[in-house]
């Protein structure tokens, strides 16, 4: 009699504690905490560094997203009247020329290989995906432009 006593004690501290222990972890340390909004995930993995490369009278924003969703903003300087050339021009990227363009197989030093990985490097136009290519694509004022690992 006395050990189911002992169970039912047993038990009953220990729910205790564990509500307690819920509790706590609810309603946080001290209340001190800053009310923050939510995070933004869509920028959870935006750079806070911008990489300055390039001179000329013209500047455009350009981003690359690797395969892991790591992001790398650049402010590009130049004369030229395409991204491509300008990219072109300061080694960011790297392709193959076809019957439709520049066939971009590296961004930033990164190799993305369609024929072994299935990925691609896909051009963007203001968070739009391009409807021409980086080689023909003119700089426009104000325009951001990507490459992101697909």
């Amino acid at each position: 009699m006395q050990m189911k006593h002992r169970k039912k004690t047993m038990s009953f501290i220990l729910c205790m504690v564990l509500i307690v222990a819920m509790a706590l972890s609810t309603t946080g340390c001290n209340g001190n905490q800053k009310n923050e909004s939510p995070k933004d995930t869509s920028q959870e993995n935006t750079p806070s560094d911008v990489t300055v490369l390039g001179e000329g009278s013209t500047n455009f924003a350009f981003t690359v997203v690797d395969l892991e969703g790591n992001t790398t903003a650049f402010e590009i300087h130049t004369d030229k009247d395409t991204v491509g050339s300008a990219l072109l021009e300061l080694g960011l990227i790297d392709g193959d020329d076809s019957e439709y363009g520049l066939f971009v197989k590296t961004v930033n030093n990164i190799t993305v290989d369609y024929d072994t990985q299935g990925k691609y490097w896909a051009f963007y136009v203001d968070e739009e995906y391009a409807t021409s290519g980086v080689d023909t694509t003119p700089i426009t004022a104000g325009a951001s432009y990507s490459f992101k690992a697909e």
